[in-house]
């Protein structure tokens, strides 16, 4: 039977991380092709999104607190298999109401898989440096799907991008039905296992909060990354070339985070890593530049995939019966089913330009959060700051 700490459970958690997180790399060619292919208004295009991860969201708040009790070999694979059924029937329908059914239905069953996935890898021997390689491998995927799938759906219309979606949720579910770690199998959570679970630290719910603030931020400048650069005046093949450096980019954060974990204090990572965002929406809005509108776009995603990994170390630390990284799903597509509407609405009704201001005061309270967790850390958790 495969663990966390073997090739294979490594290569299945790899893939459901990689499945998992798929609505988060393709955020802004999803929106993109629901207001270019389907037909609908930016507020309702990113509704749609907002609706999948809020089934995300459900389904990860409802199996955290549950999560030492499932049997994640079985649920996993079940998830990504209903989902990519319901990608599928996104095709033979054409109201937006159903469709919308459809999404919710497909986030619940994606946030199933991804939040059990999540909740193993935070009972592995070392959770920081796996989810380093969980992110490491999904920037190898960002690469093909980013320089591929618009070029697709381009050719094929929009109706490819569902088929893309559920390709790869056949494949996750392939390997993680033949591959899937047993946590209770790990070293670390058997060293673990005698220990009774305790309420969680306060200084965990700060960080939740900033995390999940962040993920709005993320989402709601990604999603309309592409409109963006269309707005612009910028043609298919230069923003193809952008989605694909973005990926070719985003292969660094979480080796670099892997390589820093000694380094760098993860509140401290955390704390400043808002601002860095901040200045890098403005940069994408209001750079004439294809080049600095490129640069800023494909290093946005470079923020949250360096700050989340040195996150979940931190929650991993906090909490190490797993019950707060198993809700990681939940922390991040709280903030990222707002974004794309929120997004939307500000792009419907004032432009564009409303997004890096409204990102500013998203950042100022993300910050604060942080430094609230920082303050709690050093108060009372000094191992937890300690390498």
């Amino acid at each position: 039977m495969a663990t966390t700490e073997c090739a294979r459970g490594r290569l299945a958690l790899c893939s459901a991380h990689v499945a998992g997180m798929v609505d988060m790399v393709a955020l802004p060619v999803w929106v993109g092709s629901l207001i270019s292919g389907f037909g609908f208004s930016p507020a309702r295009a990113g509704g749609l999104a907002s609706i999948f991860l809020i089934g995300v969201v459900v389904a990860s708040l409802y199996l955290a607190p549950r999560f030492n009790r499932i049997n994640a070999r079985i649920l996993v694979p079940l998830g990504f298999v209903a989902c990519g059924i319901l990608f599928l029937l996104n095709i033979v329908v054409d109201q937006y109401e159903i469709m919308g059914v459809f999404h919710f239905l497909g986030g619940l069953a994606l946030g199933c898989a991804l939040s059990l996935t999540h909740g193993t890898v935070g009972r592995s021997a070392n959770p920081h440096r796996t989810f380093a390689l969980l992110q490491f491998a999904n920037g190898i995927f960002a690469i093909g799907f980013m320089g591929s799938v618009p070029l697709l759906i381009h050719a094929y219309g929009a109706e490819a991008m569902y088929y893309v979606f559920a390709v790869i949720m056949l494949m996750a579910a392939i390997l993680t039905g033949f591959f899937f770690p047993d946590p209770d199998r790990s070293v670390q959570q058997q060293a673990r296992s005698s220990k009774p679970h305790t309420a969680l630290p306060v200084g965990v719910w700060f960080g939740i909060a900033g995390v999940s603030l962040m993920a709005i931020m993320q989402s709601m400048m990604f999603s309309f990354l592409e409109r963006v650069g269309s707005s612009k005046g910028f043609s298919v093949e230069q923003m193809a070339s952008m989605l694909a450096f973005l990926g070719l980019v985003n292969l660094a954060p979480a080796a670099l985070a892997a390589v820093l974990e000694k380094h760098l204090k993860a509140h401290r990572v955390m704390q400043f890593a808002p601002v860095f965002q901040v200045l890098l929406a403005f940069a994408i809005v209001y750079s004439g530049s294809f080049y600095m509108y490129a640069a800023a776009g494909a290093f946005y995603p470079f923020i949250m995939i360096f700050t989340h990994t040195f996150a979940f170390g931190l929650f991993a630390k906090l909490d190490p019966s797993g019950r707060v990284v198993s809700s990681t799903p939940a922390i991040n597509m709280l903030g990222a089913s707002i974004g794309p509407f929120l997004g939307g609405v500000l792009v419907q009704e004032i432009g564009y330009g409303a997004l890096p201001y409204a990102v500013s005061v998203l950042a100022l309270v993300a910050m604060l959060s942080f430094f609230m967790i920082g303050r709690h850390i050093k108060r009372n958790s000094p191992v937890v700051l300690s390498h």
